[in-house]
């Protein structure tokens, strides 16, 4: 019973709440109905209503579109009449700026109408035309006024710019400021802020730049009697010129930029320093003064032709006058720090003061050239001015200051050049003075000039800046080539016709060989670190040279050994000497050979090297005999009066042959040569032992022969003595014996 009354007391509890849930149900179910019947009535009816209001929207939206646009192109156009109207105004009342400020302003406007798409209007040409018409009426008039205040008085045209033009030239500025301040902006101001409004004053500025420097600041630089005067009047500046007699015909770097910084000030004075707006261009502040804008106009022209006609001339050309030079670079700096005073140079070190400051490099170059133009002088003037060298001649060599007093400490001492010329190489054995000399002989003068070029330049070399102290030795170096490569072609012809010629180069190309060998080594210890430790060299040029002084003598050999065989060649075989005309031709052979020797003889005389000529002449003489002797052993036939007339001819070769040695001058010294003819000519026994087949009897031969141990067996062949025995003499038993004893 207990159980039952709690579940009712619970069921009591439990009923209410559940009516009050369905109670709520119910609500819901009424109020989505209501939404829905909302729903239906928004669907049909609102959203009709809302699509036409929309629609009316967007047509008032570009309805007002079309409107402000049309009122923003009126604006415009009115904008740009106003603009026109005022500039008219302000043009009568010379007004410039204002006018000119106006003009920008109207075509500002013209531009933003015609930047429009789909708005042309057939009015924009025609605002165009008149723009452009205006502009070109402004620009006329600001024209006219720069003529008035900037005026030149230009010799005729033809001129140019020579001194005698130059001197007659006047630049008139009318642009004193007036004594009564009361006009707001001075006229000069005025024009030039105009045409910079209107985008004008850059080519304005060119003209006056290029005539600036072609009447004025270039002539200032080229010629040094050119004199600025400058005159002030009280409307008026006047620059003019006169000429006096210069002391020097070059100036001096610092003249010259005194002229030129005078031109600058009285222009900074009356022209130049006038500050302008500068419309869109990025200037920091949007001014800037003309100076700066000549100075971009011409600054690079002028500062080129600074370098080329006044600085380059100023380089020194030897290392001792390089330390007056901080002179020129200090006097450079100043007038760089003057034009940036007046604005006219912006930024940094430019090219002008580079150039100075690097002397040094400018210094080496112009002496290296100058070393090559010489060079080149010497080695295409003539061969032939000789002078004579003598194994003690120290020719051309400059006395080298002891290495010890250079400023770099050497670690090892250099071999010590002694004055009777020997070498000492420590306490190893002595040299002789003559191990590393030259033969006498005769070179050409301007060989001893150019080796003595050569010892200059590394003197000076050694004296220079690292840098330098290269380029002089490689230029020296090219010097050497430059010989190795002009001379033969430059004096071909010469060498090839004259045998004197082809002897001088000869001795030029071997004295240089010889100078070659020692020339690095003799500055060795005063070189520059990078060349002295072993780079400095010419060593290497040396066989070169000698092969070049030995082809072209051999070639010269050629030349007189072919005339000596085509002089030969007319004798007719040497054969039939009964025949008096063949034995006048033969003996007129001779005889020319004979004296085609004795001419060379005398030529190279006093020129070859005694040793040299000896060989030469010995060589030449050989041929000769050479070819006699072939000759006459090839004859099949040979009568008593042939051979007496072969001996003959032959005895003229042996006696006049040796005298052709002269290699020197004096004659009593040239007897010894002579008798020593046989060491230098190769067939001379030879020739002589065919002169005593010539005269001998079929006895004779055999005893000279001697069973093949006889001089005459020293000389020829078996083969050759027989065909000789059997040209001689007639078959008989005797010649028979004899023959057979030849084995």
């Amino acid at each position: 019973g207990e159980v039952c009354t709690m579940i009712n007391k619970k069921y009591s509890e439990f009923l209410p709440s559940m009516q009050s849930a369905e109670d709520l149900v119910a609500q819901v179910e009424g109020l989505s109905s209501n939404i829905d019947l909302l729903k239906a009535g928004i669907e049909n009816e609102v959203q009709r209503d809302l699509n036409v209001a929309v629609a009316e929207f967007t047509e008032l939206k570009q309805q007002l579109e079309r409107d402000t646009l049309v009122l923003s192109v009126l604006k415009k156009l009115q904008e740009f009449d106003t603009a026109i109207k005022e500039y008219n105004t302000a043009l009568v009342e010379k007004k410039y700026v204002t006018a000119a400020q106006q003009l920008e302003k109207a075509r500002s406007s013209l531009r933003n109408l015609e930047s429009r798409k789909g708005f042309e209007l057939k009015i924009l040409k025609a605002l165009g035309t008149e723009l452009t018409v205006q502009t070109q009426n402004m620009l006329y008039h600001l024209g006219e006024e720069w003529q008035k205040l900037i005026v030149w008085q230009l010799p005729p045209s033809k001129e140019g710019s020579s001194l005698e033009a130059v001197v007659l030239s006047e630049l008139h500025l009318h642009t004193v400021p007036a004594q009564e301040e009361d006009t707001a902006v001075p006229p000069i101001t005025a024009v030039l802020q105009a045409l910079a409004v209107l985008g004008e004053l850059h080519s304005k500025l060119k003209v006056f730049g290029q005539l600036l420097l072609k009447y004025v600041l270039k002539p200032l630089i080229s010629y040094p009697s050119l004199q600025p005067l400058t005159e002030e009047q009280p409307d008026v500046f006047i620059l003019r010129f006169k000429s006096k007699e210069p002391a020097l015909d070059q100036s001096s770097p610092m003249e010259v930029f005194d002229k030129i910084r005078l031109i600058f000030e009285v222009l900074h004075k009356y022209l130049l320093n006038v500050p302008l707006e500068q419309p869109g261009e990025d200037r920091k502040d949007g001014r800037v003064t003309l100076a700066e804008l000549l100075g971009e106009l011409i600054w690079g022209e002028l500062s080129d032709c600074l370098i080329q006609n006044c600085l380059v001339n100023s380089i020194p050309t030897n290392s001792s006058k390089l330390e007056q030079y901080i002179e020129v670079i200090k006097s450079t700096e100043e007038f760089e720090r003057a034009l940036k005073k007046m604005q006219f140079l912006k930024g940094d070190t430019t090219d002008l003061l580079k150039y100075a400051r690097n002397v040094n490099s400018h210094f080496a170059n112009k002496k290296c050239q100058d070393v090559i133009v010489a060079a080149r002088n010497l080695m295409t003037s003539e061969i032939h001015n000789t002078v004579k060298i003598t194994p003690d001649s120290c020719a051309a060599l400059p006395k080298l200051p002891d290495p010890g007093t250079g400023d770099h400490l050497r670690m090892h001492k250099p071999s010590s050049l002694l004055h009777n010329g020997t070498v000492n190489l420590g306490n190893e054995s002595k040299l002789s003075q003559y191990t590393f000399s030259l033969p006498t002989c005769r070179i050409s003068s301007s060989v001893e000039q150019l080796m003595d070029l050569a010892y200059h330049t590394l003197l000076e070399a050694t004296a220079s800046t690292d840098q330098c102290c290269v380029q002089l030795f490689y230029s020296v170096r090219n010097i050497f080539q430059l010989f190795y490569d002009v001379v033969p072609t430059y004096h071909k012809e010469n060498l090839q016709k004259l045998p004197q010629l082809a002897a001088i180069h000869h001795n030029n190309c071997m004295y240089i060989a010889h100078h070659l060998l020692t020339l690095g080594h003799q500055f060795r210890y005063r070189m520059t670190s990078v060349l002295c430790n072993g780079a400095a060299t010419f060593v290497d040029l040396v066989p070169g040279f000698r092969r070049l002084g030995m082809e072209c003598f051999l070639a010269q050999m050629r030349v007189q050994k072919g005339e000596i065989l085509e002089r030969l060649s007319s004798a007719r075989n040497f054969s039939n000497m009964d025949d008096e005309e063949n034995y006048c031709a033969a003996n007129k052979a001779i005889r020319q050979v004979l004296h085609q020797l004795k001419r060379l003889g005398k030529v190279w005389q006093d020129v070859l090297p005694v040793n040299v000529y000896c060989k030469a002449m010995g060589t030449l003489l050989n041929t000769a005999l050479a070819e006699i002797v072939t000759r006459i052993a090839a004859l099949e036939d040979i009568s008593a009066e042939d051979a007496d007339r072969l001996y003959s001819l032959c005895k003229i070769m042996v006696e006049e042959g040796p005298q052709v040695f002269t290699p020197l001058l004096e004659e009593d010294k040239n007897k010894k040569y002579q008798e020593e003819v046989p060491v230098y000519v190769h067939k001379w026994m030879t020739f002589k032992e065919l002169m005593i087949i010539l005269q001998a009897n079929l006895q004779e031969i055999v005893d000279q022969w001697a069973d093949g141990k006889g001089p005459l067996a020293a000389e020829f062949s078996a083969a050759e003595v027989k065909s000789l025995i059997r040209a001689l003499f007639q078959n008989t038993e005797r010649r028979a014996a004899a023959l057979a004893k030849i084995k």
